[in-house]
């Protein structure tokens, strides 16, 4: 049974950081791309950020610069360090596996394995 679980969410104040752990267990995701999305208060779920099987990233233009993903295979772990946090990064912050493909995605649909999400919450 595939489980990803997320960590490290909390209360952080604008200017601080946070870094998130997400653990996958049931398989190796070595060949897998993996990302995170967030869903702050009454919005949708949005894409936040990808890496692709070799390591290769992308961020949505709101985290640009902030934020930054990796993954430890060795581990079956994923990332996101976030620094410089604003208010507006208030938001459950979810991690995400693609079933087959080693490629990146920005959209929800391309991934088949999601975590239950840990709160990540900014205070200004």
């Amino acid at each position: 049974q595939v489980q990803l679980v997320e960590s490290g969410g909390g209360l952080a104040q604008a200017g601080g950081s946070l870094r998130l752990s997400c653990a996958a267990s049931g398989r190796t995701f070595s060949d897998s791309a993996m990302g995170w999305f967030r869903q702050g208060p009454g919005k949708e779920r949005e894409f936040v950020a990808t890496i692709s099987f070799v390591g290769t990233t992308y961020y949505a233009d709101s985290v640009k610069g902030r934020f930054t993903i990796s993954r430890d295979d060795a581990k079956n772990m994923l990332y996101l360090q976030m620094n410089n946090l604003k208010s507006e990064d208030t938001a459950v912050y979810y991690c995400a596996a693609r079933r087959y493909s080693g490629s990146y995605s920005s959209t929800s649909r391309g991934y088949d394995y999601w975590g239950q999400g840990t709160q990540v919450t900014v205070s200004s």
